[in-house]
């Protein structure tokens, strides 16, 4: 015999139904104060920031929480998910990107979390007191919650004497009936300027971004010609000339390495 059997469901969480996620309910009775509970499932936390001074971009750091939804000042901000992690192996120290490629080669970051940063748009906040509301689904230490504004960023480039130059470096020597170099071309966000060049080598350098360092050839000017071209600007250009760097080692196929910062 069959039977007819009528099913119930709820749709969506009681506390968007119940407004946990709005400013109007930060001071709502719906709200517990006392011991913060830690690893808990399936629950909401709210408290109050100091949005951090300047004009960079914001970021919330949610890597000690598990998965869920965040908003700022009743904004959703989107699903956070630190708990996903990357498998634990496959990481090597030694990376080189040269021969067939595949998934699994040269792998980071093993073992950590999908995503830890989420941006809040600066429009989003105001000076004074701002409201944090988490809805946590599998546990998470919400007292480990910061946020922090970038105020300057590393950028890289690594150009060898072999690489072809940019295309529309040969539109303009073509006009002058000259050959073109390969270069090297740095560019900062919209409105951040190159601070300082951090690195710099015309020769042999080795590494990659963030980790380069001087090979057995190297123009001891490079810094100093990088930092006249660079500094200052919101973007730059570098020809990989002997003409503007002398000529360290006569016979070697050479590059240019240049580490940079952006400041607003």
């Amino acid at each position: 015999m069959v039977m007819s059997i009528t099913s119930c469901f709820q749709i969506g969480l009681e506390g968007e139904y119940l407004g946990l996620d709005k400013v109007s309910n930060a001071n709502s009775s719906l709200w517990n104060s006392g011991v913060l509970p830690i690893n808990q499932s399936l629950i909401w936390y709210q408290t109050k920031f100091v949005t951090p001074k300047g004009n960079g971009p914001l970021s919330l750091n949610l890597g000690s929480m598990g998965k869920g939804q965040a908003w700022v000042n009743g904004q959703s901000i989107g699903r956070y998910w630190p708990g996903y992690l990357a498998p634990s192996t496959g990481c090597t120290d030694n990376c080189d990107y040269r021969g067939s490629y595949d998934a699994s080669k040269c792998l980071k970051n093993c073992g950590q979390p999908s995503q830890t940063l989420y941006h809040v748009p600066r429009s989003w906040v105001h000076s004074g007191e701002n409201l944090l509301v988490l809805h946590e689904e599998i546990g998470g230490d919400p007292s480990k919650i910061s946020i922090f504004s970038r105020t300057s960023v590393e950028i890289c480039s690594h150009v060898s004497e072999s690489d072809l130059p940019p295309v529309d470096a040969w539109e303009s020597t073509m006009r002058d009936n000259t050959v073109p170099f390969s270069e090297v071309r740095l560019t900062c966000e919209r409105g951040w300027r190159i601070s300082s060049i951090d690195f710099a080598s015309f020769g042999n350098a080795e590494g990659e971004c963030g980790k380069f360092r001087q090979g057995i050839c190297h123009a001891e000017n490079t810094i100093e010609v990088v930092r006249e071209v660079c500094i200052g600007r919101e973007s730059c250009s570098i020809p990989l000339s002997n003409a503007l760097f002398g000529d360290p080692c006569p016979g070697l196929l050479k590059s240019l390495a240049v580490e940079a910062l952006c400041r607003m």
